[in-house]
């Protein structure tokens, strides 16, 4: 297997490039439809209606300019007779018909996988790639608002589809002489099926020799790897784009994981995916026009640009602001503040030689690729594991282009994804807030809000950030454009012994819930060894790691089970059941793992004597709340005092109180 020494080439490369102009960026924007107005007419109170614009936006970059050689392989790029390097990207705008009426914000929304959660999360409205209905707009909050929301393709890995997801197109690298660049590719196969006959592959393997691969089993993370001898698999033709076992007709075990290692041939150029998102940022609220002369849809109407993201995106935005791209080609701030929800202490597997974007690490799956590594936190600290320095806002600061930043994650988050090491250091040490930056945990809340069991052992927790984000949106703008002072955070601390490990159920006060297992799993903080060139994107070797030598926490909790530090949402702070972060997965899908994005809910008993039979430590609804009228006036004092912190808005607290009114607790 031959791997191209990267910092060689790179020189080579710098050496015979061709001159490229001093300004790239987006060159050409095309809009290809537009529906006015969208929403069925819907008019948003004095913004009035809005249109939905689809298009496509073609950009190149410079890959001599410093602020894009950190694109790994961009060397290795094609280039244009300018000796510049392109891509291509769709694009989706929503905005007031009448643009000045709304209110010259840009929410610029990093889709999931290419797909759209923006009017779900602030909305409450619908999901889908094609937003057309009124009751996709949902309660209509981001339109009544006035916002005008952007969202493009940045992740290289997502196909064109039917549901009409948001792609980018990105070139192959390949070697000077023109040649496949070959390097080792892991590609990771969670089972949750008794059908799973073949195993696809990320990239088009370089050799389909069997004994250049290595296929491996296990039932839990925390086993040793089994390796399937040769004779066990095999690639399913020639040309090398599936694995199946072996003999033909053998089915994937169902709840087991298989990792595959095996040399891979021409890697994407993956981390345009950054530029693009940067260029599109900056044509948006800078240009005129483009290069054709074809308009700037919002041109002269955006004053501020904001981010808003839910898990995988947000923690591509970490390594957006970490890597630098918050900067322009222009040398000004693209994005003035960046929402992250539910990115953990983790990056995104984006800038890498044979990336895979859409990999997610939880306990369970994902936790081999380099997605959560040294530096964790914004602030600048020292890594007492390797000896290193650094901070996620080292660039941006150096530049005076830093966002205003609001860290959001659930206990789920601390769970599966160590969202401890955004606020404490390689020692355990809680860390000050870093300038311009805000962390908050949700308390009790999952990644994924869901109901029944699916793969889960327990009820999964049922719980959105939904009204938080709307507050927090608010709060944002408000810091970013009137310097007011945003709320301020609220984590579990290690000093306060809110944060601790999970491993003591005493320790961690989680209460004995009758048939409840409480084993205190949950994600570590691992050191792996990718090898010597990771520092340039490349992984050159995969394993197991070799130690865990991270500090890891979760939140502490009540008696009820429900965490006592971060913002308390009414539904924890007067609460109906225990909500966790954690839950378990089901036997048949490789118990006792957890079940990753799911929290966990379980219902108090409705009164004391079925308590008491049960053997339920925790108070039943009746003996909570006497009466109706004092659980709705319980739910009234939680929602105001949010709203006293900035932590919810009025029409936030309205729905709590109108929710609580309409149950039948206490009657």
């Amino acid at each position: 297997m031959s791997l191209i020494c990267r910092a060689g080439l790179t020189a080579l490369m710098v050496v015979g490039s061709v001159a490229a102009p001093a300004e790239a960026g987006i060159i050409r924007f095309v809009v290809t439809s537009v529906e006015r107005p969208t929403f069925e007419g819907t008019s948003f109170g004095t913004v009035g209606q809005y249109e939905k614009l689809r298009g496509r936006a073609f950009g190149e970059v410079d890959p001599n300019d410093p602020r894009n050689a950190i694109i790994t392989d961009i060397e290795f790029a094609p280039r244009n007779a300018r000796g510049m390097v392109e891509y291509s990207m769709d694009v989706l705008i929503l905005k007031p018909i009448d643009l000045p009426r709304g209110n010259g914000q840009l929410l610029y929304h990093m889709n999931n996988r290419g797909n759209l959660q923006f009017l779900f999360s602030l909305n409450n409205g619908g999901l889908g790639n094609n937003p057309t209905t009124a009751a996709d707009a949902g309660n209509g909050f981001l339109m009544r608002y006035g916002y005008t929301i952007v969202s493009s393709g940045w992740d290289a890995s997502v196909a064109p589809g039917a549901s009409l997801p948001l792609t980018i197109t990105v070139p192959v690298a390949r070697n000077p002489d023109g040649s496949a660049i070959v390097g080792p590719s892991l590609d990771e196969f969670v089972v949750d099926t008794a059908t799973m006959m073949t195993g696809p592959l990320t990239y088009v393997a370089a050799s389909t020799d069997q004994g250049q691969a290595t296929l491996t089993v296990r039932e839990h993370y925390t086993d040793p790897l089994v390796t399937i001898p040769s004779t066990g698999w095999a690639y399913t033709s020639a040309a090398g784009t599936a694995i199946r076992l072996l003999p033909v007709g053998t089915a994937f075990q169902q709840g087991r994981l298989y990792e595959f290692t095996y040399p891979a041939k021409d890697p994407i150029v993956a981390g345009l995916g950054f530029a693009a998102t940067r260029d599109l940022g900056s044509f948006l609220r800078n240009a005129v026009s483009d290069g054709d002369g074809n308009p700037n849809p919002l041109a002269g109407s955006v004053r501020t640009v904001y981010t808003h993201c839910l898990s995988l995106p947000c923690r591509m935005m970490r390594d957006f602001i970490h890597l630098g791209f918050n900067e322009s080609e222009r040398g000004d701030r693209v994005i003035d503040g960046v929402i992250n929800w539910g990115a953990g202490a983790s990056g995104a597997f984006v800038n890498f030689r044979f990336a895979q974007p859409g990999r997610g690490p939880s306990q369970r799956i994902s936790r081999w690729y380099p997605v959560r590594q040294f530096p964790f936190a914004n602030q600048t600290i020292g890594d007492t594991v390797t000896g290193q320095t650094g901070g996620r806002l080292e660039r941006c600061t150096a530049t005076g282009t830093c966002p205003k930043i609001f860290e959001i994650n659930s206990a789920n988050d601390y769970w599966t994804k160590v969202a401890s090491a955004l606020t404490t250091d390689t020692l355990g040490n809680d860390l000050k807030d870093a300038p311009g930056a805000r962390s908050y945990l949700l308390a009790s809340l999952p990644h994924m809000a869901a109901s029944g069991l699916a793969s889960c052992v327990y009820p999964r927790n049922p719980l959105l950030p939904s009204a938080f984000l709307r507050a927090m949106l608010v709060a944002l703008d408000e810091w970013a454009t009137n310097d007011k002072r945003p709320p301020e955070s609220d984590v579990p601390r290690v000093a306060n012994g809110t944060a601790l490990p999970s491993l003591s159920q005493a320790d961690q006060g989680f209460p004995n819930i009758p048939g409840v297992l409480y084993d205190g799993l949950m994600s570590t903080g691992d050191l792996f060894d990718f090898g010597p060139f990771l520092d340039d994107g490349v992984v050159t070797r995969w394993g197991q790691p070799w130690s865990t030598p991270y500090p890891a926490f979760v939140p502490k909790t009540d008696a009820d089970g429900n965490d006592i530090a971060g913002i308390r949402l009414p539904d924890v702070e007067v609460p109906l059941a225990t909500y966790a972060g954690w839950n378990r997965r089901a036997a048949t899908l490789g118990f006792p793992d957890l079940c990753d994005l799911f929290g966990m809910k379980v219902d108090f008993a409705q009164t004391q004597s079925e308590r008491l039979a049960a053997g339920d430590p925790r108070l039943s609804i009746e003996e909570r709340y006497e009466t109706h009228v004092s659980y709705v006036n319980k739910v009234t004092a939680a929602a105001l005092k949010l709203r006293a912190h900035g932590l919810l808005l009025d029409e936030d607290v309205a729905r709590y109180v109108a929710a609580a009114e309409a149950s039948d607790v206490g009657k």
